[in-house]
């Protein structure tokens, strides 16, 4: 098993709480790292009926069959056991008796907050990172990346990603979709997905895809709240500040997985990753979720990443906030270095302050600083989320 960087956060976690809920997409690996950390723990599966159907209808005769110290798999599906939950917790005062998983956000997150508040560690677990697959010895090329994408089980069991991305939409993003909210037509909730995969690094305009589906606003931005929710995809909100200038405000679009991002527009190859008019869209999407995946993997809630525009122009990819300094990020897909790259940064540097560690992330070998903007391997993602000794590594210039 390629050992996951969240491993520390999530022990700690157990030391401190009597649950832990580790939240995450289908697939990510939730079950198999519990399972690792925690093998003395019995083990339920809330998919399997007849588990369920003794949670739903006697809590405290499920817990007689199941005795903590637990984990208790997709606790999603019965969230009225965690009253009962919170019950036993405050009972005992053992840490990590209770250890949750679950790949649905609101109802977990709605229970959780009423029953579990100051009870429970919470934890987001995503697919493989980058860094990860290095530290486990593998090294793929820029468009392997995005053509196998990141779950574990592409790696574990050596699957296809044509076999495999197919088989868990069918699987899981359907079936999902299905379980929170009722979707008359999957034809149009197929194209629903496929158009957001082409849409990548965008913001999205609803009305537009309206026309393209076929359904009403109202009902798209229902099954885009679930697929934010089952992990599918996430928003990118912009950074707003009194700037003094036009910001755009509404959130850009990625999805989770950007191996099922190009499953969906019909990727069936390495080869034709690069050839693919979306190659930029798709790279964005894959930086921005590593992004995500470190932030997630320091053991964060918030991961305090947004992009900015003025003006209708994409000004910054990527901007983490890292105790109130900005870290701005472009991000291009192209493997020969151009000093170019770095222009929409050089603009922002201009107005914007408290800025650290500018960087441009690209698909090149080439690594240099050039007037005080670094230039880097999109390999190194995650370290731009490593301090030293929390000064900025790069001023301001002074005007005149």
């Amino acid at each position: 098993m390629i050992k996951r960087k969240i491993t520390p956060y999530l022990l700690e976690k157990s030391r401190y709480f009597p649950v832990v809920t580790i939240l995450g997409p289908r697939q990510s690996g939730k079950t198999t790292l519990a399972k690792l950390l925690f093998p003395r723990h019995v083990y339920v599966n809330l998919e399997q009926k007849t588990a369920r159907d003794i949670a739903i209808s006697d809590p405290n005769g499920f817990f007689e069959s199941y005795k903590p110290p637990v984990i208790i798999d997709e606790v999603q599906r019965v969230p009225e056991l965690l009253s009962t939950i919170q019950v036993l917790a405050d009972a005992s005062k053992e840490k990590g008796r209770f250890i949750l998983t679950g790949s649905h956000q609101p109802k977990l997150h709605a229970e959780i907050s009423q029953s579990l508040a100051g009870r429970t560690g919470i934890v987001k677990l995503l697919p493989l990172s980058i860094e990860e697959l290095s530290e486990a010895g593998i090294s793929l090329s820029r468009d392997e990346y995005i053509f196998n994408g990141f779950m574990p089980r592409l790696y574990d069991e050596k699957i296809p990603p044509t076999l495999l991305y197919p088989s868990y939409y069918a699987t899981y993003v359907e079936r999902d979709v299905r379980q929170l909210i009722n979707v008359s037509d999957q034809h149009a909730f197929e194209t629903f997905l496929k158009l957001l995969a082409g849409r990548v690094g965008q913001v999205i305009n609803m009305s537009d895809l309206s026309g393209c589906v076929g359904m009403s606003v109202t009902t798209l931005n229902a099954w885009l709240s679930v697929l934010e929710a089952s992990y599918i995809v996430f928003r990118l909100p912009c950074f707003f500040r009194n700037f003094g200038k036009r910001l755009t405000k509404a959130p850009k679009i990625y999805f989770t997985e950007v191996g099922l991002a190009a499953s969906l527009l019909g990727i069936e190859n390495v080869s034709q990753v690069a050839r693919d008019p979306l190659l930029g869209g798709l790279f964005e999407n894959m930086v921005v979720a590593e992004a995500l995946k470190a932030r997630y993997n320091q053991g964060k809630q918030l991961p305090d990443l947004y992009y900015f525009r003025v003006q209708g122009r994409n000004e910054v990819d990527l901007l983490i906030d890292n105790n109130r300094q900005l870290i701005p990020v472009e991000i291009k897909a192209g493997m020969t270095f151009d000093s170019s790259f770095a222009k929409d940064i050089r603009s922002f540097l201009e107005f914007a302050e408290d800025c650290t560690n500018p960087t441009v992330l690209y698909a090149g070998d080439t690594t240099t600083t050039i007037r005080g903007v670094k230039f880097d391997h999109f390999k190194n993602t995650f370290k731009l989320f490593q301090t030293s000794n929390g000064k900025p590594a790069f001023a301001r210039p002074k005007k005149g």
